[in-house]
C-alpha cells in the first residue's frame, strides 16, 4: 500500500492543472486496474479527467477525488517521506491515501457486484464539471461512502456545513478626493458598512446557534479604489458562507440578496449562489450506526463521529437524498 501512495503522491495532481489531472487519473486508473481487475471509463468534462468502475446494477458508490490543492512543484518543499508510521507529502490526507485504502479494500473482497466507484478530478474547487457525475450516481445508490479523511482522532464526519460562494460588487461614482470629493459616491466606505452587515447574518440565519452547527459569513478577499487621490468608484468583497442545514442556506442566500446600501448613490450587486448543500446528521446516521456496530463486533476501538465545517462531494450525495458516510 505504501508503494502505491508513494507512486500517487509522486504524480502531482493541482486542479488548475488539466495535464496534471489527466496524468494523475492514468496512474490512478492503473492502480485501480491492477487491484479490481477491471479498467474505469474514462469521463472528460470540460478537460477534467474523471474515473468510473461499475460493477453490475450499483447500489452502493464508493466516492473520491485524485485531484489536490496543492500548485505544481509542491513535491520539491513537501517531499513524500514516511517518518515513525506517518506519510507526508503533497495530497497524503487529502485523498490519495483514501484511495489507495479503498482500491486495497476492495481488492481483497471476492465479489464487487453493487458497486460503483466514482473518482472525480475537480473536488478540490468545489467539482464544477463532476458535480452532474456524483448526483446522477448517488440517486441511483442506497448509500454512498466517501473515502476523504478522518476528522482528529480518526473521527467519522457525520455532518458537514454546506458552502456558499458569492462576491458582493459595490458601484459607486469616482472623484477627485481633494478638489471635489462631495461629487464622488464612496464606494469603499459602502463596502465598510457592507462587512458590519456581513458579521451580523449568522444570527439572523439560525438564531444564534453556538459551536460547530454556527452558521458562518465570512468575508475573506476585498478591494476597492483604483488610485490615492481618487473616491473608489468601486469595491469588491468575496464572502464564504457555511451552514448547518439547508433551512439556513436558503436564509442566508435570502438576507445577502436584500442587502441594501447605506452610501447614497451606491449600487449593490450580488454574484455567486450556494454550492454545495449540508450533509446533515440525518443523512448519515443510520450508515454511522452501522458502521459504529461493525466496528464493535471486529473489537476496534469505539468509532466516534463529529461535525464539521468544511464541504466534500458528500455533500452532493446527501442532498440529493442518498444515504451518506464521510471520512
Amino acid at each position: 500500500m505504501l508503494t502505491d501512495l508513494a507512486e500517487l503522491v509522486g504524480c502531482e495532481s493541482f486542479t488548475a492543472d488539466l495535464a496534471a489531472v489527466a496524468h494523475s487519473a492514468e496512474v490512478v486508473a492503473a492502480q485501480g486496474t491492477r487491484l479490481l481487475g477491471a479498467s474505469p471509463e474514462r469521463i472528460v468534462v470540460d478537460g477534467v479527467t474523471h474515473l468510473r468502475w461499475t460493477f453490475g446494477a450499483p447500489r452502493v458508490l464508493l466516492l473520491g477525488h485524485h485531484d489536490t490543492v496543492w500548485p505544481i512543484g509542491s513535491l520539491v518543499t513537501h517531499p513524500w517521506s514516511v517518518v515513525d508510521g506517518i506519510a507526508r507529502g503533497p495530497g497524503v490526507f487529502d485523498m490519495k491515501a483514501g484511495l489507495v485504502q479503498m482500491f486495497h479494500a476492495l481488492g481483497s473482497t471476492t465479489s464487487r457486484e453493487g458497486l460503483c466507484v466514482l473518482v472525480t478530478g475537480d473536488e478540490e474547487i468545489g467539482s464544477p464539471t463532476s458535480r452532474a457525475l456524483i448526483e446522477d450516481a448517488a440517486r441511483a445508490c442506497t448509500a454512498a461512502f466517501v473515502l476523504e479523511g478522518s476528522a482528529d482522532g480518526g473521527a467519522l464526519k457525520i455532518a458537514r456545513k454546506g458552502v456558499s460562494r458569492y462576491e458582493l460588487v459595490v458601484h459607486g461614482k469616482a472623484a477627485h478626493s481633494g478638489l471635489e470629493p462631495e461629487k464622488g459616491v464612496n464606494a469603499a466606505i459602502e463596502a465598510a458598512h457592507l462587512v458590519l452587515a456581513l458579521a451580523a447574518l449568522p444570527d439572523r440565519a439560525d438564531a444564534g446557534a453556538l459551536g460547530p452547527l454556527r452558521t458562518t459569513v465570512t468575508p475573506t478577499v476585498i478591494t476597492a479604489g483604483s488610485a490615492a487621490n481618487t473616491v473608489p468608484a468601486h469595491a469588491k468583497i468575496a464572502v464564504d458562507v457555511r451552514t448547518p442545514t439547508l433551512k439556513a442556506q436558503e436564509r442566508v442566500d435570502e438576507l445577502l440578496r436584500a442587502l441594501a446600501p447605506t452610501v447614497a448613490g451606491a449600487r449593490i450587486e450580488v454574484l455567486g449562489r450556494p454550492n454545495r448543500p449540508p450533509l446533515e446528521a440525518s443523512a448519515s446516521e443510520a450508515l454511522f450506526a452501522l458502521a459504529a456496530d461493525t466496528a464493535s463486533r471486529l473489537g476496534q476501538a469505539p468509532l466516534r463521529g463529529v461535525p464539521v465545517g468544511g464541504g466534500s462531494d458528500g455533500n452532493f450525495t446527501a442532498g440529493v437524498g442518498c444515504p451518506t458516510l464521510d471520512g
